[in-house]
Order: C-alpha cells, then structure tokens, then sequence
C-alpha cells in the first residue's frame, strides 16, 4: 500500500504540468524508481480507495440526509410547497417528504461502486497522466465523464422502486394534493425522481472530490517517510 501511495504522490508532488510532463514522458517501462505501468496502477488503487471510503459514507441511514454537504433539498418549485404546508400546521408531512428522497439517495448509491471500480480499470496511461497533471478535481472528473450515463440507468429505477417501497409516492401525492387544492396556487407536480437521482449523483461526486484534494493536499495524510518527502517539494512550489 505504502508503494502504491507513492506512486500517486510522486508526480502530484512536482511544481508544475510542464515538470509533471517531463518526468512521466522520460521514465522507462521500468526503473528503479517507479515505471509508467506504477504510476497507473498507483492512481488507480489510491482512485479506489477514495472511491470505497466515500461512497459507502453515503450508503447508510442518513448518509446523505444528516450530511449537509451532499442533503438533498426540495426542488425549488417544491420549496413553496413545503413552505405553505409548514404554514398550515403540515411540518410532519413536508419532513416526511424530504426525508424519504434522501432515504432513496442512500439506497440508489449502493450501485455506484462498481460502476466507478469498472471506470477506473479501464483507465489508460494517457488518463493517469491528464488526471496526475490536472486540477485537484482531475480524478472526479474523470469520474464524472466516463460513469454519468451508466450512473444514471442504475440509480433512477432504483431511487423510483425505492419511492414505491417506501410509499413515497402516495406521500408526495398527498402533499402536492393538498398544495393544489388550495386557492389562488400554482399547481404542481415535479418528477420527483429524475430530480433525486440527479442529487444523487452530485452527491457522490461531491464527496469523491473530497476525498481527491485531501489525498492531494491535507498534510495528516503523510503517513509514512515517503508520504513526506515527496510531499514537501509540493510544499515549495
């Protein structure tokens, strides 16, 4: 683990693309320092590592609805909805509401991880080093271009088996029921799961890339000599 972790470190340690570029474009098929073919098996473990650590974070009960970097809120025409129902004494049913989209979040990201794991096997060296000399989002974009579709197709017949399950659907039939029968309103009636299944997927990529900058910048995760060395050219740049 702790090679594999240098593999990663090295070359996000170099103080510019133009450097990163020189010393991956000049290494050997093998050395005794580290070789093309370690550099991509490096970023792909350390890819999922991050990948495992995160998205199981948001597989549990209130994975997404107690974590309030990734909480899926109300669409905002659903916002007045809920705002009038709290208005009229109707808290428990607009929480009920909310909760049971975050409920389904959880469930859908189950899906992910292989997704990701596949993205990431599939990762060629020319990936490894446009990811290495990228921005400190780079690996989540990756992510996000290579899985969004297959991500999607998972998680939205997931997220409405879910809402089904749950009774989710008689719920926010009952809300929006009785938000449209008030007077003098704007009918609603949003498709509440494409919208949570879009959240969804925010969500995941938002802890991810987390995760990514703090592999690439958070000191504490120095654990070993190695880990600290090549870290402290980053330091200077």
């Amino acid at each position: 683990m702790k090679r594999t972790i240098a593999c990663l470190t090295f070359v996000l340690a170099l103080s510019s693309c133009a450097e990163m570029q020189q010393v991956i474009d000049q290494l050997p098929q093998s050395t005794g320092i580290l070789s093309q073919a370690e550099i991509g098996n490096g970023l792909k473990e350390a890819l999922t590592n991050g990948i495992n650590k995160q998205v199981n974070k948001l597989t549990v009960t209130d994975g997404f609805f107690k974590n309030e970097m990734v909480k899926i809120l109300l669409p905002e025409e659903v916002q007045k909805v809920d705002a009038k129902l709290r208005q009229l004494g109707m808290s428990k049913l607009a929480d009920e509401g909310l909760k049971i989209i975050n409920r389904a979040a959880e469930e859908a990201v189950k899906e992910a991880t292989p997704i990701f794991i596949d993205a990431v096997k599939q990762m060629t060296f020319s990936d490894a080093k446009t990811i290495l000399m990228g921005n400190e989002h780079a690996a989540t974009s990756y992510l996000q271009n290579t899985t969004s579709t297959a991500l999607y197709a998972k998680f939205n017949p997931v997220i409405k088996k879910s809402f089904t399950k749950v009774g989710a659907d008689k719920v926010w039939n009952q809300i929006f029921s009785k938000y449209n029968s008030l007077p003098l309103v704007k009918k609603v009636n949003p498709d509440l799961t494409d919208y949570t299944t879009n959240k969804a997927m925010e969500g995941v990529f938002k802890m991810i890339a987390l995760e990514e900058k703090d592999i690439r910048t958070n000191i504490q995760s120095r654990t070993s000599e190695t880990l600290k060395k090549v870290f402290a050219l980053q330091d200077k740049k």
